[in-house]
């Protein structure tokens, strides 16, 4: 049996700095050491994730785009080619009041050493240009917790608003949403 990695259907984007690509298994190492980091999930899930959970989350990305046509990439600098995090969107089929079922939800996470980089913004833009060309004029959505300013900085940059709050296994979220221009 030959498998192609990574999936062939995740196009590749290029920004000044970084590079979006689709996930391979070589990634599970850098990807559960970020979803390791205590920095990284605070404000995610608050709690570190193990090599099976991260596993997971990689075939889950792989699956998005397998089955919906969009989903995560990893996001590696272009220049050194080391991973710095994971950007995309998804259908995570959340159940959460109000439901934004059927929305793409955008979602971004970078390694604790690339923080305050501006990567954040670059990655957001870069993926919101692709999904302008794929989707369409059509809304999308976003979920960040109160406390993590930079995400909420990141996502207003980008055109994100807020458009509710809820909450989330448990914890205060606030939903943004932006409409992607044709």
């Amino acid at each position: 049996m030959q498998t192609n990695f990574p999936y062939d259907g995740v196009p590749t984007i290029i920004t000044a700095r970084l590079t979006l690509r689709g996930h391979t298994p070589d990634d599970l190492a850098a990807s559960a050491s970020m979803w390791r980091d205590e920095t990284v999930v605070r404000h995610i899930s608050g709690r570190p994730f193990n090599q099976e959970e991260v596993w997971a989350r990689l075939l889950r990305y792989g699956g998005h785009w397998a089955h919906l046509g969009y989903g995560f990439w990893a996001v590696c600098e272009t220049a050194t080619g080391n991973f710095v995090g994971e950007a995309g969107f998804a259908d995570f089929k959340r159940g959460i009041e109000p439901s934004f079922a059927g929305k793409p939800e955008m979602g971004w996470a970078l390694c604790s050493t690339a923080h305050g980089k501006g990567y954040a913004t670059e990655i957001v833009q870069a993926a919101l240009g692709w999904g302008a060309h794929h989707f369409g004029a059509i809304e999308t959505v976003c979920m960040i917790a109160p406390e993590n300013a930079a995400s909420l900085r990141v996502a207003e940059k980008c055109g994100f608003a807020e458009f509710t709050r809820s909450i989330y296994h448990g914890e205060q979220s606030i939903l943004l949403h932006r409409i992607l221009p044709a």
